[in-house]
């Protein structure tokens, strides 16, 4: 299906609203706030504002003397997980601007460049976490890690293959590709290296890293929220993007990314991490699997794992924002006034 790429200056656009599209429409690109096609735009809004934050809020003083005293697999899981955590935001803030050209929904387009600006605060968290606790040299080796570990080059590749297709092939299925990878990024990838974290902060080590992923988490929640919207918006506009071959083919892309992700948790954590164990990685990703398929009315996509394990109820209550008191963990509250949690039930 042929996919327009919007102009920038359009005084020939439509100010109906009813005429607007989420792709293939006609837009002015000016951001009226009050005439909105799609109302959730303007919660979605107030709460990615609502969360801002900057990465040196959070006090890692404690970090640097608990980063010394990690057990080897516990320091190896923190540098490679920040590796992989630091290029796929860096992958994200430079993709989102290509999405961007081809949504004529302006209160979305609107949605994509807070998201994009959220993913440079990302970036710039996981280099304040590597500048604190480790030397230059050091903090550069983690940094291109995913460049020369084929554990890590091999998921990023899932991802960046994704986008580089639709940057070579500029039509709808390709960039449909492209807004389910990155529902998949925000809905299931993310989520082995958040729980090393959570983990690490429910046996007392390395509060503050647990901190700036806290915050970083709720900030993905929003995107995964926008991502999930624009793709539920494109069901109801473009039906050809929904035919069953095509979500067979994107239910496809949903398993490879919980395939790589369960994969992934178990080269960098494994048995190996108190607290964690292969079985409950495996329980979780295929719950959050579960999770993002239904939430895009393509049904569930494994059998036994419709409900949240037991066993991983604590990642829920790690990761809310909002709710842990400061002495939780030895750093800045996060539970501000002006920001309401966000519940992961997407």
């Amino acid at each position: 299906m042929e996919l327009k790429k919007k102009a920038l200056f359009n005084a020939s656009g439509d100010i109906d609203v009813r005429k607007r599209r989420m792709i293939n429409g006609n837009t002015t690109n000016l951001n009226d706030f009050n005439n909105m096609k799609y109302a959730w735009v303007s919660s979605w809004y107030r709460q990615a504002m609502n969360n801002f934050w900057i990465p040196e809020e959070i006090n890692l003083t404690q970090d640097i003397q608990d980063y010394r005293i990690l057990s080897e697999a516990e320091r190896t899981a923190y540098d490679k997980i920040l590796s992989f955590l630091v290029f796929l935001d860096s992958l994200q803030t430079a993709n989102l601007p290509n999405i961007g050209e081809y949504i004529t929904a302006n209160e979305v387009n609107l949605c994509l460049t807070i998201q994009a600006f959220q993913e440079a605060v990302h970036s710039q968290s996981y280099s304040y976490m590597l500048d604190t606790i480790c030397s230059p040299a050091k903090r550069d080796e983690i940094l291109y890690q995913w460049k020369y570990d084929e554990h890590l080059l091999k998921r990023n590749n899932f991802i960046g293959e994704q986008y580089n297709a639709f940057l070579e092939n500029k039509d709808s299925f390709h960039l449909m590709k492209t807004i389910m990878a990155n529902y998949i990024l925000e809905g299931i990838y993310f989520y082995s290296g958040f729980m090393f974290f959570y983990n690490l902060g429910r046996m007392g080590k390395m509060s503050g890293s647990a901190q700036e992923i806290r915050y970083i988490n709720r900030d993905e929640n929003t995107h995964l929220w926008l991502f999930r919207n624009i793709i539920l918006e494109l069901q109801k506009e473009e039906p050809d993007l929904f035919t069953v071959d095509k979500i067979k083919e994107y239910r496809q892309m949903l398993k490879r990314g919980v395939e790589e992700e369960i994969s992934w948790g178990q080269y960098v954590l494994g048995d190996r991490i108190e607290g964690l164990t292969s079985e409950m990685i495996s329980d979780y990703i295929h719950y959050l699997g579960n999770l993002r398929a239904v939430s895009l009315n393509f049904g569930t996509l494994y059998e036994g794992y419709e409900k949240e394990p037991e066993s991983m109820k604590w990642v829920s209550i790690y990761s809310n924002a909002n709710n842990i008191k400061t002495d939780f963990f030895e750093a800045k509250s996060t539970a501000y006034a002006k920001s309401c949690a966000i519940e992961d039930d997407l």
